[in-house]
Formats: structure tokens, sequence, C-alpha cells
């Protein structure tokens, strides 16, 4: 069967796909099995096996499998591991692509706050969550996490909304108790009443793709009161954690205001029981040696943001630091701080900050810095995103046992962003055409989304009207 011809409608218990496949493995950023064999079994999604092409045919009479199960790739088709958006705002993503000429503290006053409060509608909550679900999985995105609003109904219904889509998703009711606006607020112990029963709500869903995470928005918003008790929730329910830090010059120098006690802005979510190897914070921009310390000693993760940081000029982030430091490291797209819901987006402004501090240390005279190589920036939207949320013993790349969690990515679709090029004179290697389809593809090159062997994409027309089957 060839794909590009057909499209892909196996009823099996058990799909193969064969020919390219491309992730990252711990030793190797970009890994490239040409001609090679993955299945994976419907019932529970996980990977059968891999083989050489060579060794298929005995692995389906080993399996007792019929070639009737086997999809061939063309030459310009290739299998990757699913995107991981480390961080992104679902209800920011109405007004993703405008309102960027303002300074991080400044753009959430004037656009951020007053959009989040009308998700006190659950019909408009509704509408727009389903949009941001299915454009991120369109594009890729098989893993999100997720910051809602304060509106507990509103952001279950974020939740439900992943499930019934088959997106892999943490799903956040954001916690804010000062210095936010009147009509954007809540009290400390509604905040904390209003957590617990969004924790048990989305628990309750019985979906294991998708989880409830604690959320105080940034500590500038939370008093000590909240932060403590939110971490009490975490610890109770064993749930992760998001928030951000060090976004913007202005917002470090306002945590030292309000939080004098502490040594720097890390210390503020340390001193508060925030900082656990379940915890992801985003942007990191401005931390000091012993903050990423902090972060390192606790395993604690960053989402490294940088089409929102060059966006809202906030600063650039030198991943290279954080990742010699030993740190873990994801990338998230911050819609709508960051324009795109694309994680190939985020892998090519991943590489631009990088780029951006190695001319930056070549002005200092500093000539030995190694800036960050499109490999591994994939490897950071794949593997390191699975790690950065503790699942990588689960996705982030193809090996037995893992649940199949996969992009099939197609360079020749008929509308196609991108040219592959094939001729006597010039030829595109599989490494040529994984970079064009990361710098140039998007969307339309990505033919199918899978999720723990889901097919996500294209999407059912019930899945697109709403009244899919939850599973």
């Amino acid at each position: 069967m060839n794909m590009a011809d057909t499209g892909h409608a196996n009823t099996n218990a058990t799909t193969v796909f064969c020919g390219t496949l491309v992730h990252s493995t711990a030793s190797k950023p970009l890994d490239v099995l040409g001609n090679f064999a993955i299945g994976f079994e419907h019932r529970n999604g996980k990977i059968l096996f891999i083989t050489p092409e060579s060794d298929l045919d005995e692995e389906l009479r080993t399996r007792c499998l019929s070639a009737d199960c086997v999809t061939y790739l063309t030459d310009f088709q290739f299998l990757m591991p699913g995107l991981v958006d480390t961080h992104i705002h679902a209800p920011q993503y109405v007004y993703a692509g405008t309102a960027l000429d303002l300074p991080l503290l400044d753009w959430l006053n004037k656009y951020t706050f007053p959009v989040e409060a009308q998700y006190k509608d659950i019909k408009f909550a509704s509408e727009a969550y389903r949009r941001v679900v299915k454009r991120t999985l369109a594009s890729g995105t098989t893993t999100a996490l997720y910051f809602a609003t304060l509106h507990k109904e509103a952001s279950l219904k974020l939740a439900e909304i992943a499930v019934e889509l088959g997106q892999r998703a943490f799903v956040g009711k954001v916690n804010m108790d000062q210095n936010s606006p009147d009509y954007y607020v809540e009290t400390t112990e509604q905040s904390l009443k209003d957590t617990e029963w969004f924790v048990k709500q989305v628990q309750a869903l019985q979906n294991p793709l998708v989880q409830p995470v604690v959320t105080p928005r940034f500590a500038p918003s939370c008093s000590s009161t909240l932060m403590k008790g939110l971490a009490d929730i975490a610890k109770k329910h064993q749930l992760h954690v998001q928030s951000h830090i060090s976004e913007n010059i202005d917002e470090v120098e306002w945590v030292k205001e309000l939080f004098p006690q502490c040594e720097n802005y890390t210390d503020v979510y340390d001193k508060h029981g925030l900082m656990t190897d379940k915890t992801v914070m985003a942007h990191c921009i401005y931390l000091d040696d012993g903050e990423i310390d902090v972060f390192k000693n606790h395993g604690t993760a960053m989402s490294h943001c940088p089409c929102s940081n060059f966006s809202l000029r906030s600063g650039v982030m030198d991943s290279r630091k954080m990742i010699d430091h030993g740190v873990k490291v994801g990338l998230g797209t911050d819609v709508s701080g960051g324009y795109s819901p694309s994680m190939l987006n985020a892998i090519q402004n991943c590489v631009t900050a990088s780029n951006t501090i190695s001319i930056m240390e070549q002005l200092k005279q500093r000539k030995n810095y190694q800036h960050l190589q499109f490999a591994e920036a994939f490897k950071l939207a794949t593997l390191g995103g699975c790690e950065a949320l503790g699942i990588s013993d689960t996705v982030g790349n193809f090996e037995v046992g893992k649940e199949f969690d996969a992009l099939l990515v197609n360079l020749k679709p008929s509308d196609s962003p991108l040219d592959v090029f094939q001729t006597e004179q010039y030829s595109d290697s599989k490494e040529d055409m994984i970079q064009k389809f990361i710098f140039l593809g998007d969307d339309r090159n990505i033919q199918e989304v899978y999720v723990k062997g889901r097919r996500v994409k294209p999407f059912s027309d019930d899945a697109a009207n709403g009244t899919a089957k939850k599973v």
C-alpha cells in the first residue's frame, strides 16, 4: 500500500509503517533510521517492534500478522515523534498574531486579562478551546501543557475537549489572588477551593492522557498563603506544577519588592514548596547560576519560549547554558505572547535565539560558545519536552513498549510550502529533507497525527462537530 496515493484506512488490530523513522535518543539528538519498520497495537497504543525492513517478513510471521497491516511510505514521507508544547495559554489563542506592541506587564493588563475574563462564558470558552486543541493537533502537537483561566468550569471544558479530540494534555486552572484587575481576581479561599474541585473533576474523566496541573500564574499575582496552599494540593495529589519565572526585567524587580525576604525569584517558589521534580517553569531568562543550580537539584524543568521572548522583547534565554548545567529543558509556544501555535516555529526560534546568544558572545570576544544545532532543537521539541514533563518513559521517541505518539510527514502534498530536489545536479539527502520540513514546512506537510496509537488527524466528522466518543 502507498499512503501518498491511497490514504491510510487500516482496520487491523496492529498497524505497521515501513520507511524512514526519525527520532531522538539519549545519545543522538537526531537519529534517522532508513528502511525500517515500526509496528504498534491499537488496543493499548504501544509500539510492538522496530526492525530493519529486511527482517519485516520474519517479524510478521513470528507475530502471525498479515501483510495487509503494512503501509509502505514513499521516499518523501517519514515518521517522527509527536511535538510537545511545554507552555501554551489556551485562552489567548483567540488573539494570537496580534497585540505584540507592549512589554509583558503592560501587555497583560491591556490584552490578556480582559480577554481571559471573558471565559466566564462557557459557550465562548467551548468554541475557543475546541479551536485551539484542533489547531495544535493539526500542527503536530500531540502533548500540550495548557494554562486555562480562573474559571473552573471553563478550565474543565478544555480538559474535556482534549479528551474528546485525543490530545495528550496537562490542563491547569489559573490561580491569582493579588495584583490583578478587580474584574479578574479570586479570593485565596475560593482559589484553593476551586482548584481542588477542578483537580477532582479532571481526574473523574478517568482518561490517562489528560491530567490536571497546579497553576499559580506567577509570583506577583499569588499571595504566600495561596502559593503554599497550591503546593499542598500538588503534593497531596502528586500533580505537576506550572508557572512563569524571570521573563522580563521589570517583572524580576517587582518580585524583589514583593518578596524582600527571599533571595531571588527562584527562592520565592522554593520557599513556598513549588520547586519540585514535577514543576515546569516558563522563560527562565534572567536566572543566575545559583538559581539554575536550584532547578537542577530539584529536578525542576524549564520551558524555553523563544518566539514569545522575541515578540514581547523580554530577552533571550540561553538554552545552551541550561542544557550544559544539566537542567531539563523543553520548548513552548507561549501563545499568544508567541504568535504561532506551531512547535515548528518554536524550533526555528530556538535556533535563532541560540544564534543570537552566539553573536553576542562573539562581540564580547568570547568565541568558544557552542550555539544550539538544529538537531538539538528538534530533540527539545520531542524527547526533551517529554523529559521536562516526566513522561519520557511513556512517549518521546520510538522505542518498543512506548506509546505511539507520532506524525506522518509528507514533503510532497499538492500544496506543499517547500520543494524537494532529486536531480542529477542536486539531490536532497534524508537529513536535508527533515531539516527543510522543520524550517519550511507547516501543517500541510503533516499528513497524519497519532496519539497513543489513535489517529487524531485527519479529524473525523464527529470530532469536528463535537460529537466524537470519549475514549
